[in-house]
């Protein structure tokens, strides 16, 4: 039904394969050296391009040097095994920014972990830990017989971590970007804040403010697989990292390996609409969060009840912040949908939410401090989403219609419709996109493995399965669970992802895990 008949010659494949999964979206800007021409989205006639074998790299120009001890610092807690051992490099890619092409050169940092012949690229969400991190937390938690065929080459994409990671919002304003009350109120605040944001960022950033986007840090990609000496990519995605792939599929169908895209926002180019369900996801997850602690029979009780006491007793006093900022409703609920996207920290998440109603809010702001917090080692990861996000956005709404659309989102969504709302008014001071949005379609990639899952508070079901339908040769696994990214967290789609990346088993389309 929803595929067309391209479609449904790459499921036939498929089955004859075995059992793996599919993939998503794109975007594109034009005139420079880290761009290329778009790709056609319209479905092609020709038959459908087989998942190609594993090769191994041929000759690679990348110097990698041991960086444990500056890997192990920047891990934190959990710390990884100490039996893992990681190597870094740098990799030069042209900046390109869309009026200053070749202009200057940025090094991202790239870590590699795991003894196989057979780099696997990992890419994470902005919002997420820098790719080099997510790469060394996937290998403490993969089989060994993995990291025997493949080594995993994180990327902190261009922006992020120890690429030249944004650093322009002025810490006094990063608290107001994030403090929308979720109960009363319009987002004049939010967006006087993102104003001075935009206004910092665009002196510090000056002609590199625009070249911070997905379509470029897909070109990233290309090079580094140049530099690491493979005729294809082969790379597993999380989030708005998938998308990062998805335009790889869409500028260099050819060069496409084997790719798993775990959660892939959905490409839709009215960004109010996307967070609407983006909303609606981190309701349904706020549920599944109350079942799981229903059944762990967690001191939390009823979270909704649990949160509407907490929100109303901090919007009357609110105690101050380790920063001396206010932590009032509007941090609070950013900090549990933060909390709710990581699956493994729901019992930490519910203590939390127990601890600040008994005054210590210390380890409920601890899930907002990545966003709040700056330091060379960890920096921000407001800056470096607001700058990404905005970048691969034309919305741009007034300040009449950020408070409509807040409204219309609260009343749908009471505990979270205010905190992902005000992410529409942080674009609003943010040039506004003169490149054209990419196509849609990957047409000539071969199988892609595109999980979603069920309940996302970060890319909802609706949107990712909706990536996936323009996408010919993406074929859909489904967890039927709950949190942000099923690889890691769901056996059933790990099992599968790994089956796909390893032995080429692609499942059939529609596949569902359970919860």
């Amino acid at each position: 039904m929803r595929r067309r008949r391209s479609r449904l010659l790459v499921a036939l494949l498929a089955l004859a394969s075995a059992a793996g999964c599919a993939a998503g979206p794109s975007v594109r800007p034009a005139l420079v050296e880290n761009d290329g021409p778009a790709k056609s989205a319209a479905p092609s006639a020709t038959p459908p391009v087989p998942l190609p074998p594993l090769g191994e790299p041929q000759s690679s120009t990348l110097k990698w040097s041991d960086c444990d001890d500056d890997t192990r610092q920047r891990t934190g807690t959990p710390p990884v095994p100490d039996t893992l051992h990681f190597t870094c490099a740098r990799v030069p890619v042209p900046v390109d920014a869309p009026d200053e092409p070749r202009r200057s050169v940025m090094r991202l940092l790239a870590l590699k972990v795991g003894d196989g012949p057979v780099p696997l690229v990992v890419v994470n969400d902005v919002t997420g830990e820098p790719g080099t991190i997510q790469a060394a937390r996937l290998a403490a938690a993969l089989p060994p017989a993995f990291l025997q065929r493949f080594s995993l080459i994180g990327l902190d994409r261009r922006g992020t971590g120890m690429s030249g990671a944004v650093q322009c919002v002025p810490a006094e304003i990063r608290h107001d970007l994030i403090d929308a009350d979720p109960a009363q109120g319009g987002l004049a605040d939010v967006l006087d804040a993102a104003r001075k944001a935009g206004q910092q960022c665009a002196i510090e950033l000056d002609d590199t403010q625009t070249a911070l986007d997905s379509w470029r840090a897909a070109g990233d990609l290309d090079q580094l697989r140049q530099q690491l000496g493979m005729e294809r990519l082969n790379a597993l995605g999380r989030g708005d990292g998938s998308k990062v792939l998805a335009d790889y599929a869409v500028r260099f169908p050819g060069q496409v390996g084997r790719m798993v895209l775990d959660g892939v926002p959905d490409p839709g180019p009215d960004s109010a609409a996307v967070l609407d369900a983006v909303a609606g996801g981190a309701q349904s997850t706020l549920d599944a969060f109350a079942a799981d602690c229903a059944a762990r029979a967690c001191s939390l009780g009823d979270p909704k009840a649990a949160l509407a006491s907490l929100t109303g007793q901090l919007r009357r006093t609110p105690p101050p912040n380790d920063d001396g900022t206010a932590f009032g409703p509007g941090i609070a609920m950013f900090a549990v949908y933060t909390g709710l996207a990581q699956r493994s920290r729901w019992a930490e998440l519910a203590d939390a939410i127990v601890a600040a109603k008994g005054g210590n809010i210390a380890p409920l702001a601890a899930f907002a401090a990545p966003a709040l917090h700056d330091s060379r080692a960890q920096p921000s990861r407001l800056d470096s989403t607001i700058a990404t996000h905005c970048n691969d956005s034309q919305t741009r709404l007034s300040a009449d219609q950020l408070d409509q659309v807040a409204a219309g989102m609260r009343a749908k969504y009471p505990e979270f419709g205010a905190v992902v709302a005000q992410q529409l008014a942080w674009c609003g001071p943010w040039p506004v996109r003169t490149e054209p949005l990419p196509p849609a379609g990957a047409a000539g990639a071969p199988p892609i493995l595109v999980t979603a899952t069920a309940a996302d508070p970060v890319t909802p079901q609706v949107g990712t399965t909706r990536a996936a339908d323009q996408m010919p040769s993406a074929v859909t696994l489904t967890w039927q669970g709950a949190g942000h990214g099923a690889i890691g967290t769901s056996p059933c789609v790990t099992d599968a992802a790994t089956g796909f990346l390893l032995d080429g088993k692609i499942p059939a389309d529609g596949t569902l895990c359970p919860a």
